[in-house]
């Protein structure tokens, strides 16, 4: 990959690399951070990078930051763990988009790559298996899984109303 070809990706790739980073980070710092490191990884090896498979590469390589990132939070910092009561009377009616986020942050990590990688991003079954070490197969099914419990989380008549 040349430099030029390089820059090129840049521009072509970074919104959306940042775009599916931050939904699953949702922390803009942090997911800078994730997308940065990833093209640094991508400069660094840009010789060995085909250019026709850059977007993938990028991908890869930027996902499996987020979960080294992810990793690594986990382990310094303590979590908390409670839960908020849902009050109906609270939510804004028609806020489709918080509703939407607040379905998606109920899935686990893996679920909620495999929505965003598939649905926002269109990546193919056998692309998506690249990118987290799964067979097309198994994204099949995971990706169902996260899709039902969303349906699950979407449908409930507090979210409807």
């Amino acid at each position: 990959m040349t430099e030029r070809e390089y820059n090129e990706c840049v521009r072509q790739y970074a919104d959306n690399v940042y775009r599916f980073i931050l939904k699953n980070l949702r922390h803009e710092e942090d997911a800078r951070d994730v997308v940065q490191t990833a093209f640094e990884k991508m400069w660094r090896n840009r010789e060995e990078v085909d250019v026709r498979k850059s977007k993938s590469y990028l991908f890869t390589v930027a996902y499996h930051q987020m979960i080294d990132h992810i990793r690594k939070v986990k382990r310094i910092q303590l979590r908390e763990e409670f839960k908020e009561e849902l009050k109906v009377e609270n939510r804004p009616s028609n806020n489709l988009k918080k509703i939407l986020d607040e379905a998606l942050s109920r899935l686990n990590d893996t679920q909620r790559s495999l929505v965003m990688l598939k649905d926002y991003e269109g990546y193919s079954y056998e692309e998506i298996g690249q990118i987290m070490n799964l067979n097309p197969s198994q994204v099949k099914v995971y990706l169902h899984r996260a899709r039902v419990q969303l349906k699950e989380y979407l449908v409930r008549m507090e979210n409807v109303i």
